[in-house]
């Protein structure tokens, strides 16, 4: 069977570690190219490198990508068309965490959040779409909500906010591009087992996994499967949707 993203070239921003890394090698493993963008250098560097070690041929490049910079972004999209010959897909799932009520949170807080988890969405967007038309095989985005996105918690608003607009964004974007096929989708993990999450103390980590009704955390690679469906031909009719990875917890 023919390697579902044989051909593809897709930036992840975020990649270096957690859910984007795992994205990022779910991509090479099926195929496909990509850059992997990040501002940790380092550790991106280092993704990087272990990628086409484990995969030979050169699928993978760093680039400095700060996501809320549309001049970064011309860079990261430029670094795809010169190394790779093009792109094909984006995947949005840089974000940073806001736990704070709306009477509590900081101007400061609320506008990084945004940012990073909204702005830096459209500006990715914004900087593939001119991109992908140039392939002339159209493209494939995947913005990473949350399943926060669609349910509320009773506190981080902020967050709350960012990742609800992502998936209405998402929307707006489907039905814009859709006559150009370029798709665009959005995914909603649940709890997912990243540094993030294995910083808790035991007993909250504990607490949060027994809401789930499958009783576990999601494995990053469980996310980076579903990008793959999403990003391939396998998805070709799909535009404009939701997709949830949270083990039930939003079905409660």
């Amino acid at each position: 069977m023919k390697a579902p993203l044989i051909d593809k070239v897709v930036i992840v921003s975020g990649a270096a570690h957690g859910i984007g890394a795992a994205e990022a090698r779910a991509i090479c493993q099926a195929g496909g190219q990509v850059v992997v963008g990040d501002i940790l250098d380092d550790e991106g560097n280092a993704m990087a490198g272990a990628l086409n070690r484990e995969f030979k041929s050169k699928p993978a490049i760093y680039v400095r990508l700060d996501v809320r910079s549309a001049e970064s972004w011309g860079e990261a999209v430029a670094a795809a068309d010169k190394t790779f010959g093009g792109l094909t897909g984006l995947v949005n799932n840089a974000g940073v965490p806001a736990r704070s009520t709306i009477d509590d949170a900081t101007e400061e807080e609320w506008t990084r959040t945004i940012d990073v988890d909204l702005k830096g969405s459209w500006l990715g967007m914004r900087a593939a779409i001119p991109a992908m038309r140039r392939t002339g095989q159209g493209g494939a985005i995947v913005n990473t909500s949350s399943h926060y996105g669609m349910v509320a918690s009773g506190r981080a608003a902020t967050y709350h906010t960012a990742k609800g607009a992502v998936a209405m964004l998402t929307k707006a974007a489907a039905a814009e591009y859709a006559h150009e096929n370029i798709r665009v989708n959005s995914i909603h993990p649940g709890l997912t087992d990243t540094v993030r999450i294995a910083s808790l103390p035991p007993a909250w980590r504990e607490s949060l996994m027994q809401q789930v009704p499958m009783r576990r955390i999601a494995d990053p690679s469980e996310i980076g499967s579903v990008v793959v469906f999403l990003l391939s031909d396998y998805s070709s009719y799909m535009t404009g949707s939701a997709v949830v990875i949270d083990g039930g917890l939003t079905a409660v």
